[in-house]
């Protein structure tokens, strides 16, 4: 295997633990609404993430910088073409952070509500933006031969991409759903247990749609469907029925174990149908960035690999360590915080 290869597994990984990681959280802030009816249910709601939202978050970082050293024309083409929706990310993900960590700096109800509504718009306008802009990554833009970008605003906004935004506001719901029911104790578990059987359906049905658009009709030019795809999108679809099925047989691990498939299963198939470009143009083919055409220098990328191979392990491991930590489920017991409840579990146990 090649190193521009390398790199854009390793990016596409990087995606992908993103999009199941930050995933639930992002749930999680859209089901507010629907899980919690007072201050100590949206305590405990936010409580399941909130010691790791942070650590979730470094999967973005790290994929966009892997981007820009790895691949820098497409950084450069996909950052300009995508200004509006990336800003439009950036600006929702510093609100959001705001709402996490502000929502309880004050004793003011209206404070508090104030910060929660923040929370759950802001939780649904980041994955709609994330979807818009892989979406017209996978599906193509218009690029001259200089691979700068032609189009407009409208240009971002079609049928595909809106469809992806659907599919993923769905997947989250549901899979926000199910990881409190493995995180969450008392009403919370128990609405969001009933909202996962209501929207599992809806999720199945757009992500199937999406999948089988992004397998059967987003191929430009000479690209053919991928066969890894096919797989990808067989794989995500079985996930979610047997997620359904769990969520109803109350198996609620085993319903979170089919949600991160589902979605792991739809991130593959997206890069495996946009390979062996990393950004196709809908313009003229000239404008079209490929894996080696996009890529750095072969010693930029050897030192990439090097630092890699190092730093990789420690992330994976530290993200592992802060899940066991953070393990026990966040219960209706009035602690002001996830460390509060922390200590006097482990006071109770010693």
């Amino acid at each position: 295997m090649d190193l521009p290869t390398l790199w854009f597994l390793l990016i596409a990984f990087f995606w992908a633990g993103y999009l199941v990681l930050e995933g639930f959280d992002f749930g999680v802030g859209m089901l507010l609404p629907f899980v919690a009816r007072d201050a100590d249910d949206r305590r405990v709601a936010v409580g399941t993430f909130g010691p790791v939202w942070d650590a979730n978050e470094v999967w973005l970082l790290v994929a966009g910088a892997s981007m820009f050293a790895a691949f820098p024309n497409w950084y450069a083409s996909m950052f300009h073409a995508l200004y509006l929706p990336l800003t439009l990310l950036l600006v929702a993900l510093i609100v959001r952070v705001l709402a996490i960590e502000y929502r309880t700096k004050q004793d003011d109800p209206r404070w508090t509500a104030r910060w929660d509504r923040a929370l759950i718009v802001t939780s649904y306008v980041a994955p709609i933006a994330i979807a818009l802009a892989l979406a017209n990554v996978v599906r193509g833009i218009p690029l001259d031969g200089s691979n700068d970008y032609t189009g407009n605003l409208l240009d971002l906004v079609h049928p595909y991409g809106l469809l992806g935004a659907a599919a993923v506001v769905a997947l989250y719901l549901l899979h926000g759903a199910t990881f409190l029911g493995i995180r969450a104790e008392g009403p919370v578990r128990e609405r969001a247990r009933a909202t996962a059987t209501r929207v599992a359906p809806v999720a199945i049905v757009l992500a199937a749609a999406f999948g089988t658009w992004t397998v059967l009709g987003v191929p430009l030019g000479d690209a053919t469907t991928s066969p890894v795809a096919v797989v990808a999108l067989v794989v995500a679809a079985g996930a979610l029925v047997t997620a359904t099925v769990a969520v109803r047989a109350g198996r609620e691990g085993i319903a979170f174990a089919g949600t991160t498939v589902a979605i792991l299963g739809v991130a593959i198939l997206m890069f495996a149908q946009l390979w062996p470009n990393v950004l196709p143009s809908t313009d003229v083919v000239a404008g079209t960035l490929t894996v080696d055409a996009a890529a750095s220098s072969p010693y930029t990328l050897k030192v990439m690999s090097f630092v890699a191979l190092t730093m990789v392990p420690v992330v994976l491991a530290y993200q592992a360590w802060s899940y066991w930590v953070f393990r026990h489920r966040v219960r209706p017991t009035g602690d002001a915080s996830p460390l509060q409840a922390l200590a006097r579990r482990r006071a109770a146990e010693g």
